[in-house]
């Protein structure tokens, strides 16, 4: 099944607020919690059926857990097939209040306390169908790299059949990806799994990535459409390769990611159903040199990039 390849993220939907664009036009005003758990089992409904299997969840992303949690089960069917891959997150915290105006939406804590406790969290909710548990958003000065406890204890899931990953942010993303690599507990690799941001404004982890998968990890890519600067309505240059393609951009920003041959899985974002059917689409899209040429061109700095989304409001 092609859309086996595609990932559903819940960041956008299981919070009120995030940075992603174009959430007014989307989500519209009600935003209440009974609201954003309608939207997530109507999406979550839309990607299963489209064929997606690969969810991806977080502490920090507000109740997404709980609303992965509770769209399961109403969907005993789903909850009882194989095939199903939940993976979620811990390292940072949701303390936003269910605002949008919050002055503060998260706080990262990688600590091994953190570690046992958000554990402990993600295990009540979502019970046996957590399959895959990473750190959130690693970066080269995180102590998760080389606190020898903090290692032992994420080993000791392994050891029980958890599989044990990292997502990376920054424009260090190559640096964390490569010391992981190297990071081995009782002789055997502790992380096999890598979510990192890849886009054709922000490509820069992407040999890095490539030597992940040569190492057999599974590599996810996040943020394909740069936080909706690559969504319709977004960057001019990429608006007029999508036209010349024939394709809505988010779909051809997909299908770009997708195109990389070290991706494993590329999330989706999306927050409606519609949104879900284009990313499906995508998969079945093949782009010849010059389309990738032409968005090869939006690349910018790393540094440029990262320090631009930090800036980015949350609405």
């Amino acid at each position: 099944m092609a859309a086996e390849r595609l990932g559903l993220g819940l960041a956008a939907l299981g919070r009120p607020a995030y940075i992603t664009a174009g959430r007014e036009g989307d989500l519209g005003a009600d935003r209440s919690v009974e609201a954003m758990r309608d939207r997530a089992a109507t999406v979550l409904d839309a990607a299963w059926d489209a064929g997606v299997r690969y969810v991806d969840t977080a502490r920090s992303y507000g109740r997404a857990e709980e609303f992965l949690a509770h769209w399961l089960e109403r969907r005993p069917d789903v909850a009882a097939d194989p095939s199903l891959v939940v993976a979620s997150k811990w390292g940072y915290r949701y303390v936003g209040d269910w605002r949008t105006d919050a002055a503060v939406h998260e706080t990262k804590d990688h600590s091994l306390a953190a570690f046992r406790r958000q554990l402990g969290e993600s295990q009540d909710v979502l019970g046996d169908h957590l399959a895959v548990y990473q750190v959130h958003s690693v970066t080269p000065d995180s102590p998760v790299l080389d606190d020898t406890e903090l290692l032992r204890a994420l080993a000791a899931q392994r050891d029980r059949g958890l599989r044990i990953g990292l997502s990376t942010s920054g424009p260090r993303q190559a640096d964390v990806v490569r010391t992981a690599l190297d990071i081995a507990v009782d002789g055997e690799p502790l992380f096999t799994v890598v979510q990192a941001t890849w886009n054709p404004v922000e490509p820069s982890a992407g040999p890095a990535l490539a030597e992940a998968a040569d190492a057999g990890w599974s590599v996810v890519v996040k943020e394909a459409l740069a936080n909706g600067r690559l969504a319709p309505g977004g960057d001019a240059r990429a608006e007029s390769v999508a036209a010349e393609v024939g394709v809505p951009l988010d779909q051809l920003a997909l299908a770009t990611a997708l195109a990389q041959p070290w991706a494993t899985r590329v999330l989706s974002g999306a927050v409606t159903a519609e949104q879900v059917l284009r990313g499906v689409g995508a998969v079945a899209l093949e782009l010849d040199e010059g389309v990738l040429a032409a968005l090869s061109d939006l690349r910018q700095d790393p540094t440029t990039y990262w320090h631009e989304r930090s800036t980015r409001a949350w609405h």
